[in-house]
């Protein structure tokens, strides 16, 4: 008969982020190849985020021959490496090793973004065998490495003399296969997305490389959803012959529009929060669609269409 003594002891504390292994569907929602490639949004998503508070205009990804590991590098600020004060280690390990615990609950250094906030890029090195940072800030470039989530050693000066004004993060990380099995990347999955967060974020570059064909795409759209539309009516006959554009930024809120139609007999409407594709929907989408449903039906009847 089992032990029917419950007693303090029972309970376990997984410290740190021993949870995430444990539970990693918890995070990123799976351990098949959604989950994978969530890995690389992640990473991604903190450079997208730089972007949009206006340090960061050049992304750089790529994948290794194998499409085991993945490259990430921005010309953002960088993690901050200076001594968290109550921690006692620096910003670099904190964003990287503890759950809950960011630089985007407040408005001060993001005024929007995207991914897990405060548990994104700890998830990752936790769900990683290997991960590797670069952080060039204040005229160095500092480095640290970490397996399964924790530090192999502490963060340190890799070089210095660097020029002012030069930043960024480097982030190279490669799965553990004792969360994901046997994995590989799947390039035109990543691809894909970062070509759609080039649309998502005028202006912005984002380079791709695949190390298995040296092959490089270069994603970068100055008119941003305008060539978003005009890139999913690609072969169809369209009216307007250019999209219908506005944006809207109001007590800190924006909003941002693009649209076309075309001869054919489905229609197709994509939304995004914060870059993220809002799928399911939701009130931001329903209320479009019942706001230009009632302004196009007022039209018809000033014009006398019905």
């Amino acid at each position: 008969m089992q032990d029917s003594q419950y007693t303090a002891r029972d309970i376990k504390v997984l410290e740190g982020v021993e949870h995430v292994r444990t539970r990693p569907s918890m995070y990123i929602g799976s351990t098949d190849s959604r989950g994978l490639h969530h890995l690389v949004q992640e990473v991604v998503d903190n450079a997208i985020d730089e972007s949009m508070a206006g340090f960061c205009t050049k992304i750089d990804v790529g994948l290794t021959a194998d499409h085991r590991t993945v490259d990430v590098h921005d010309n953002g600020r960088g993690i901050p490496t200076d001594m968290h004060p109550v921690l006692g280690i620096s910003g670099v390990e904190v964003a990287l090793t503890r759950l809950n615990a960011g630089g985007k609950f407040d408005k001060k250094s993001y005024h929007v973004s995207g991914g897990l906030h405060g548990v994104g890029v700890s998830v990752v090195n936790a769900l990683s065998n290997r991960l590797y940072v670069e952080v060039t800030q204040w005229g160095k470039v500092f480095q640290e490495e970490f397996s399964r989530g924790k530090p192999m050693y502490h963060l340190r000066v890799k070089e210095e003399g660097i020029p002012a004004g030069v930043s960024g993060t480097y982030v190279s990380f490669t799965p553990d296969e004792e969360i994901f099995g046997e994995f590989v990347f799947d390039p035109e999955r990543i691809g894909k997305r970062l070509r759609e967060l080039a649309f998502l974020n005028s202006g912005l570059e984002i380079d791709f490389v695949d190390h298995a064909t040296e092959e490089v795409q270069v994603f970068k759209y100055d008119k941003g959803l305008i060539e978003f539309v005009r890139y999913m009516n690609e072969g169809s006959e369209v009216v307007p012959p250019d999209p219908v554009h506005f944006m809207r930024d109001t007590e800190g809120l924006f909003l941002e529009v693009a649209f076309q139609y075309n001869t054919g007999y489905n229609d197709q409407m994509i939304s995004y929060v914060n870059n993220i594709n809002t799928v399911d929907g939701g009130a931001h989408e329903l209320a479009f669609k019942n706001a230009y449903t009632r302004l196009f039906n007022a039209k018809a009847r000033q014009v006398k269409l019905i």
